[in-house]
């Protein structure tokens, strides 16, 4: 197995210990798309071959722990109504938001699917994403949440990242069940659910809990019948209003509870107890024009983890930058620049229930993104300037 070192470079491990993790004048050994060393570039073993990164900065593959990245069609009008004063609870309630989407995916191929999705993706790579994560949600019929799984699985093999699939089967009632709420539950979790889980399309399920959406007891049911099948489960918790989502997450053991900008402390110590990783999707606070904070401090103080992901969606973050969504991280939820780093690289793949990335060391894999900067601050600090010189997945340039 041939070695390639690169070298004449800084990099930014995100281990924790010293800030950023960071060793100067590094070198990264990889051999067999995985990191077999990295430290001082005086103490580098001798390899295959070597790559001078001229003085550039590396860090892990950033991940981009929740997206919804399949979708057909967009929602700009729907942007336009709430830039002239509509909310997004009444534009719901009138037939758009989630189920708008719902009837353009179903309209769509999944070559058409597969095609809009890269589009989208292109801006996450060109962020230096190296793992996404990505829903259903939008079909809501079983033919249509398959479909989506199938595109998200085949972005993971064609598109020069890493997936992690998530079905989101309780995201909305489809208009076609609305009403025979209890009709589509069913579907969703003992149809769907379980058949995506034995065509191999799962890694992971979700779920919308708010009034406008599900509630504590079917997403319950939802849970369960994940955990019966040897699932993990995430979370789109308290969102809107606390109706309990941190806390129902953590009962459940979540990977994660997403959003949370209306948790309040009994939900943030049960995270904290349980392990529960904070995602915090401030585009989405952007878009929203949101007012409450999601509790920083409280997980700060407590110990909770925090995340930072797009939410790449066609109605409430219509986001496919990674940079950008750490720099509105640090400037809307005033995290650190390397709190924030962290929540895209370290914290993030514990979000996803993945080991084997977000930090360089030994025996990870040889996730990494090349950067045109001086400090790993910027990364947090641009807003819109091309900072990204190369990307490596596995070892290749991608």
């Amino acid at each position: 197995m041939s070695t390639i070192l690169l070298t004449d470079c800084h990099v930014a491990t995100m281990v924790p210990g010293v800030p950023y993790g960071a060793i100067e004048d590094a070198a990264i050994l990889i051999r067999d798309g995985r990191i077999e060393w990295v430290g001082p570039s005086a103490e580098a073993p001798a390899a295959d071959a070597v790559e001078r990164l001229g003085g550039r900065w590396v860090t892990p593959g950033l991940i981009d722990c929740h997206t919804h990245l399949v979708f057909g069609g967009d929602r700009s009008g729907e942007f336009e109504q709430r830039l002239g004063g509509a909310t997004y609870e009444e534009i719901a309630r009138a037939g758009g938001g989630i189920v708008s989407s719902v009837k353009a995916t179903r309209a769509s191929s999944e070559d058409d699917l597969y095609a809009s999705a890269l589009s989208r993706l292109e801006g996450l790579k060109a962020t230096g994403v190296t793992t996404v994560e990505i829903k259903s949600g939008y079909g809501l019929d079983r033919d249509s949440e398959l479909a989506m799984l199938r595109v998200a699985r085949r972005i993971g093999r064609e598109a020069g990242v890493r997936v992690r699939t998530s079905y989101l089967g309780l995201h909305a009632v489809p208009p076609e069940l609305k009403a025979e709420r209890g009709a589509y539950v069913d579907l969703a979790i003992d149809g769907i659910l379980p058949e995506a889980h034995a065509q191999g399309l799962v890694d992971m399920v979700d779920a919308y809990c708010e009034p406008i959406a599900f509630t504590t007891e079917e997403v319950s049911r939802l849970f369960g019948k994940a955990k019966a099948l040897g699932l993990p489960v995430k979370l789109h918790a308290d969102q809107l209003s606390d109706g309990g989502g941190a806390a129902l997450a953590a009962k459940y053991d979540a990977l994660s509870a997403d959003h949370v900008e209306h948790t309040t402390e009994p939900g943030v110590r049960a995270m904290a107890e349980a392990g529960v990783v904070a995602v915090l999707l401030p585009g989405a606070f952007l878009m929203l024009r949101e007012t409450t904070l999601p509790p920083v401090a409280l997980f700060r103080e407590h110990g909770v983890q925090m995340a930072v992901a797009t939410d790449c969606n066609p109605g409430t973050s219509p986001v496919a930058s990674m940079t950008a969504a750490l720099n509105l991280a640090c400037v809307q939820f005033r995290l650190t620049p390397e709190e924030a780093l962290a929540g895209a690289t370290r914290i993030a793949a514990k979000a996803l229930g993945l080991t084997d990335v977000g930090t360089i060391e030994a025996g990870k894999a040889a996730d990494l993104a090349v950067w045109d900067i001086s400090r790993p601050a910027e990364l947090c600090y641009w807003l819109g300037k091309p900072l990204l010189n190369a990307r490596y997945v596995a070892g290749e340039r991608a």
